[in-house]
């Protein structure tokens, strides 16, 4: 609108605030919310954003090349080799359905045969960034529809190389010199052979998994050293900026380099610095991703053809979804797994943009056949959030909760007054306990593969999110006594404390945190029973450390002891101070003072006095003897 930098920013950074502070208070996706936004600032609503929405699009993509690349970070080589046959299976399976079924559509509405080819291509592509941003935001990732719905993109990642390498053949031959006015797409090998190509994307790989182990690590290394945050900082840019050139120039996609890297560096020391330098830029990235999506969408094409394209847009839909559930029902996901799998992945992706624009400028398609397309690419990715969420809060409360309720089960208790929420490696241990002594849990897990082993081990247990008040009636929360939180999220335990005390008051409720800061927060809503996942696992590991070098044994349970009981004192003195920095950090340094004095003074009173437990009479008349050398 003004041409300024400057001005554009204030409009995207305020637009994003706004919208997606607005979709966060009525419970929806921060996806919506910056799609909203997109719209509102875009060319056709307030025109804040012209037509260069398209290049801040190109530009913003590069939050998907981040994003994978963080994904990357956190699968170790050998789990990628072992998801081999479902990256294959269900992404073939998917790919090659829609592909199939899209084509008989297009060639049923009268377009050319390779115009359906090119748009069944473009149209058998999901989005990632919108798929799995929406699922690391709910918690999914680790869930089978979270595992199943990232294999099906990571196929997809890959066969867009293929797809890119192929669209040329369908142009005409008189037309082919128009790519040299497309050096977007140009790369290094599209003169060679195939085979010559073949063997350069593998040479390229190759190279990343060696510069990993060689180069990259050995850089991180060294800029460690210098303690320059910034420059940590530029490093991590620079290894995301070096894949993807690279992977780009020899014609593979940058996102599907970018994963592959974070895959070699997934072992590696600077993990987790990787992450936590990365992540602010991903986010920002994609918030600014989706909303040029939104700013993409062409009002005026929609008006001169509303019924063509919403009928399209359906048809695109529906057939994506036939094709998802089928893929899931193949791959044996139960029916709540295979309705999450369907609605998140039914919209066109981001690299169907990359090839429509591709195939156009081979004269394959014709300008308004692409603008159509483009159209339709960019309403199915923004109303993706909308069926996602109609999925979550009418169709899979009605559908997917009570296939799970009615299956039976070996055992279940006739009253329970446990809830245990969440039973993975934490709750899981603490469901085991309590079954071992005769106490029965009813347990709430969203992973209904789990639900269903669970159920076959004899526990009583709902699929569904905890933090519906319906879900925990059903499960018994007005006749139980304690509620157990085992979930590692927060936000989860936040939102089912709020609704149980208003409602239920009587609950007693017992929290798993993963930090301090966590505790913090938690007892200053009021919770008392509070139990950090590390702390005790560390003083085992302490305690068996100092046994090995001479402590005794029972000495050292005394002192564990002691130890946790001064640190349960100072975190709920700490909780109630002042969170600035330097304030938090004189305070916490006084008490971790007053700690070792007090746990010095135990022990030195300890050896002395009454440290004569869990010994042989010899080595307690050994103690006794002053003059007796450890």
């Amino acid at each position: 609108m003004t041409g300024s930098i400057l001005f554009e920013a204030i409009v995207f950074l305020a637009g994003a605030i706004i919208c997606v502070s607005i979709a966060k208070r009525l419970g929806l996706s921060s996806v919506i919310g910056y799609l909203l936004a997109g719209v509102l600032i875009g060319p056709y609503v307030l025109g804040f954003i012209g037509q260069e929405g398209q290049d801040i699009l190109h530009f913003a993509e590069f939050g998907v090349v981040v994003m994978l690349f963080l994904i990357g970070l956190e699968i170790e080589p050998k789990n990628f080799w072992n998801m081999r046959k479902t990256i294959l299976g269900m992404g073939g399976i998917q790919v090659g359905g829609t592909m199939l079924l899209s084509y008989i559509l297009f060639a049923a509405l009268g377009f050319d045969w390779k115009v359906a080819l090119v748009i069944s291509m473009a149209v058998a592509l999901s989005s990632t960034a919108i798929a799995l941003q929406t699922i690391k935001e709910k918690g999914l990732m680790n869930t089978t529809f979270g595992t199943s719905s990232f294999s099906i993109l990571l196929f997809q990642d890959i066969i867009v190389i293929f797809m890119l390498g192929f669209i040329p053949l369908l142009a005409n031959s008189e037309h082919k010199t128009s790519t040299e006015n497309h050096s977007e797409h140009a790369n290094l090998l599209e003169n060679l052979p195939v085979g010559l190509q073949t063997l350069a994307i593998i040479l390229s790989v190759v190279l990343i998994i060696v510069a990993g182990r060689y180069l990259i690590v050995p850089m991180l290394r060294k800029v460690a050293k210098t303690g320059v945050r910034e420059l940590l900082i530029a490093a991590a840019l620079l290894i995301v900026f070096g894949i993807s050139f690279l992977m780009e120039y020899v014609g593979i996609s940058p996102a599907l380099g970018a994963f592959l890297g974070g895959v070699v560096l997934s072992n590696s020391e600077f993990k987790h610095e990787l992450e936590s330098t990365l992540e602010p830029f991903k986010n920002l990235l994609l918030g600014l991703f989706f909303m040029a999506v939104g700013a993409s969408i062409n009002f005026i094409v929609i008006a001169k053809s509303p019924l063509t394209i919403g009928g399209i847009l359906l048809a695109i839909i529906v057939l994506k979804a036939v094709v998802l559930f089928i893929t899931g029902h193949i791959f044996k996901l139960k029916l709540d797994q295979k309705l999450l799998l369907t609605f998140s992945l039914a919209q066109i992706g981001e690299f169907a943009f990359v090839l429509l624009s591709f195939a156009f400028g081979l004269n394959i398609l014709e300008q308004e056949q692409m603008d159509m397309m483009l159209v339709i690419t960019a309403l199915s990715m923004s109303i993706t959030p909308i069926i996602s969420m109609i999925n979550e809060r009418l169709i899979l409360p009605k559908i997917g909760t009570k296939e799970s309720i009615k299956r039976p089960m070996d055992h279940i208790a006739k009253s329970q007054k446990i809830i245990l929420v969440g039973f993975g490696h934490f709750g899981s241990t603490i469901g085991r306990f309590l079954r071992s002594h005769g106490v029965e849990a009813t347990i709430l897990d969203h992973d209904s593969n789990r639900v269903d082993f669970l159920r076959k081990m004899g526990f009583e247990v709902y699929y569904g999110d905890a933090t519906r008040l319906d879900l925990l009636e059903s499960a018994g929360i007005s006749e139980a006594k304690i509620i157990i939180c085992a979930t590692n999220k927060l936000s989860v335990s936040k939102a089912i404390s709020k609704i149980v005390k208003e409602k239920y008051p009587h609950v007693e409720f017992m929290i798993r945190t993963k930090n301090r800061y966590d505790a913090y927060e938690l007892l200053n809503l009021g919770h008392q029973n509070i139990y950090r996942e590390s702390l005790e696992t560390s003083l085992t590991l302490a305690k068996d450390v100092l046994s090995k070098m001479g402590f005794r044994k029972y000495t050292l349970t005394r002192q564990v002891q002691n130890f946790i009981k001064y640190d349960e004192d100072s975190l709920r003195r700490l909780a109630s101070e002042p969170k600035r920095e330097d304030d938090y950090i004189f305070k916490a340094k006084k008490e971790l003072e007053q700690q070792e004095k007090f746990l010095n003074e135990d022990f030195k009173r300890g050896v002395v006095d009454y440290d004569n437990h869990w010994d042989s009479e010899h080595i307690r008349k050994a103690l006794e003897n002053p003059n007796t050398k450890k």
